[in-house]
């Protein structure tokens, strides 16, 4: 059953505030009152559809990989089909850095220890990655280790140190380089 004009306007005005409220003062400080009066929505119209920061957080992310999952699979190259294994992972890490960047605290939320792997993303990332390592030994063990320095929690320890996303990406893209 489609998704009402209506409810897809307040879904919309949910995800739109719940993000800048996250981005300005971290999901944890973030109240679902305070998310429904952003959104100008009813507390109730808020619940219905989500029942807490984590769902809305889940939401949240869903919409940022679905966006990369679609430039993976039909984008231009490097991200997208057409460029040799090594500058699509190099590509695919440098959107995973921005992803993490902007969306950190969003990831660390769905996406903790052993979670993280049964995330429906973590099995696309892995899928993706396993095919662009086809060629490599063992592709299956590979695809893990590369993703590896993904982890949200290595991201935040790392910029937390004063590392930048730009640096995390250019020794990523050398990593790729070994593909």
């Amino acid at each position: 059953m489609p998704e009402r004009a209506d409810a897809a306007r307040n879904r919309a005005k949910i995800l739109a505030a719940a993000e800048e409220l996250f981005t300005a003062r971290g999901a944890a400080e973030v109240t679902m009152e305070d998310i429904a009066r952003a959104a100008g929505v009813g507390r109730g119209t808020l619940y219905r559809r989500y029942p807490d920061r984590a769902a809305i957080a889940v939401a949240l992310l869903d919409e940022h990989e679905r966006r990369l999952q679609e430039s993976l699979l039909r984008g231009e190259p490097p991200l997208g089909p057409g460029a040799p294994p090594a500058e699509r992972l190099a590509a695919f890490y440098a959107a995973m850095v921005e992803l993490l960047a902007r969306h950190a605290h969003l990831v660390l939320g769905t996406e903790v220890g052993r979670s993280r792997f049964a995330t429906g993303a973590y099995g696309f990332w892995r899928a993706h990655v396993r095919m662009l390592a086809a060629d490599a030994p063992d592709p299956d063990v590979l695809a893990d280790v590369l993703l590896a320095p993904l982890a949200p929690e290595l991201f935040l320890h790392q910029t937390a140190r004063g590392v930048s996303p730009e640096r995390i990406t250019a020794t990523l893209r050398q990593l790729a380089g070994l593909l």
